[in-house]
């Protein structure tokens, strides 16, 4: 829980994943990223590692019924979303993020039952909508999200 509370806590994490008002204390993380409660929520969480070293974070989720005004139109079960960030800004703009994120849509794709997957940056958020368009998605439009 330490490390991932250090990550979310990093000026260019922060900036994208919630912003400044939603910075998680130490107690945040260890109850929002406890096991049980990302079961419940259906979220599967992931650690990037290269070379043997944690290099960032990743979580795929079952969009249909994610709640709090998440993915309200979705119909299909098959749907996963995913989230990603890379602990460390020297790595940004090196296609690591690119490489994450191929490799958790081979991944969730192994599932016979995962239909579709979607994500949902930021439209200001120029670099992960390039590192998404390069990893093969298409931007489809425009969400709001809570």
């Amino acid at each position: 829980f330490a490390m991932a509370y250090e990550w979310l806590n990093r000026s260019h994490i922060v900036e994208w994943w919630g912003g400044e008002e939603a910075r998680p204390t130490l107690a945040d993380v260890q109850e929002q990223y406890l096991p049980s409660v990302l079961a419940q929520e259906s979220v599967t969480p992931y650690i990037a590692m290269l070379n043997g070293e944690p290099i960032g974070y990743a979580q795929s989720y079952v969009a249909l019924g994610s709640g709090d005004g998440w993915w309200e139109e979705e119909t299909d079960p098959g749907v996963r979303g995913i989230d990603q960030l890379l602990a460390n800004a020297s790595q940004l703009g090196k296609g690591l993020g690119t490489k994450l994120v191929r490799a958790l849509v081979e991944l969730l794709f192994n599932d016979p039952e995962v239909t579709k997957i979607q994500t949902d940056p930021s439209p200001s958020n120029l670099r992960a909508i390039r590192c998404y368009e390069k990893a093969g998605f298409e931007r489809q439009g425009t969400v709001t999200t809570p």
